[in-house]
């Protein structure tokens, strides 16, 4: 993987200082010296790690594979690094996104750490996604859920690399607008007014507005997932009414995987439903307010038992 490019953002994210883990990975870093910046990663089986392009560095990047094995996508091919393999990145030119396969760790050193503070605003993002599910009457592993459904949705429907990882941002900072709608509504135990259903409905533009002033490409890009995942595929949906094609395919997945997690989930002002009458209304929704291709992807997992 060799190409010439700009810098390179991770998943997961973090200053590195000793030690940082999340969802299945952990980062320890090494060393930071003389330009020289070396991190050990280790990644739980199916987790994901991911590099790309971001504008105004130009060094060098290498990985090299201590245990198990990660699998990547080049455009439509399947590439396998295992124990020994080594990449190096002068940097990289496209989002690419890593899959563990067996517990694995691997050495990544970088010619240059400039992107930690890249990283660190990243994980500030991150970290606050989670805060306001949790006001909105959410569990903690609520955007974790999203992301991980959605990635094997896109999985099935056989996205590229670059579409899987920003379908890995969208889906997890989804409702991240809801930081700028008051706790009032967020934690209003009833049914929303008129008036406070519409301020609601406006997370998904203050969403995209935020990440869109972030000046991170990977961000950037995942604001039309969260600006668009209330659509509905019929036109019935928010903010823009747009349907059918009109609407981001990553939305799109993102827009089952929410409504079939809000459904499910026991809130507040909610009990949750059942998984059978979820997975029904779910069917009887596609192609109607559900991209039917989504649906099909979204139950063949569910038969494989992956929800």
């Amino acid at each position: 993987m060799n190409s010439k490019n700009n810098n390179i953002i991770h998943i997961p994210y973090g200053g590195y200082k000793n030690e940082t883990s999340i969802n299945g990975v952990t980062i320890r870093q090494l060393t930071e010296k003389k330009g020289l910046d070396i991190l050990h990663h280790r990644l739980g089986d199916g987790n994901r790690w991911a590099v790309g392009p971001i504008a105004g560095w130009d060094g060098l990047e290498f990985v090299y594979i201590l245990k198990g094995s990660l699998s990547w996508k080049e455009k439509d091919t399947l590439k396998i690094a295992s124990i020994g393999d080594h990449l190096i990145m002068d940097p990289i030119l496209e989002d690419t996104l890593f899959k563990a396969i067996g517990e694995t760790e691997f050495l990544y050193i970088s010619s240059d750490s400039m992107y930690d503070s890249v990283d660190e605003q990243v994980k500030e993002y991150m970290d606050l996604a989670v805060t306001v599910e949790e006001k909105d009457g959410y569990t903690a592993d609520h955007c974790s859920r999203i992301k991980d459904l959605s990635m094997k949705v896109g999985e099935v429907m056989g996205l590229s690399s670059e579409a899987m990882l920003e379908l890995n941002f969208g889906s997890f900072l989804h409702d991240i607008g809801k930081t700028k709608v008051p706790d009032r509504i967020l934690n209003k135990p009833g049914k929303l007014s008129i008036e406070e259903y519409e301020e609601m409905k406006l997370h998904t533009i203050y969403g995209a507005t935020l990440l869109k002033k972030t000046g991170i490409p990977i961000l950037e890009k995942a604001s039309t997932i969260v600006e668009q995942h209330h659509e509905r595929y019929n036109g019935t949906g928010y903010p823009k009414g747009l349907k059918g094609d009109d609407i981001s395919f990553l939305a799109n997945i993102v827009a089952v995987i929410d409504s079939f997690d809000a459904m499910t989930s026991v809130r507040v002002y909610s009990q949750g439903r059942p998984l059978e009458s979820a997975l029904e209304e779910i069917k009887k929704e596609r192609g109607r307010l559900f991209h039917p291709e989504v649906v099909d992807a979204f139950l063949f997992i569910q038969k494989k038992g992956e929800l």
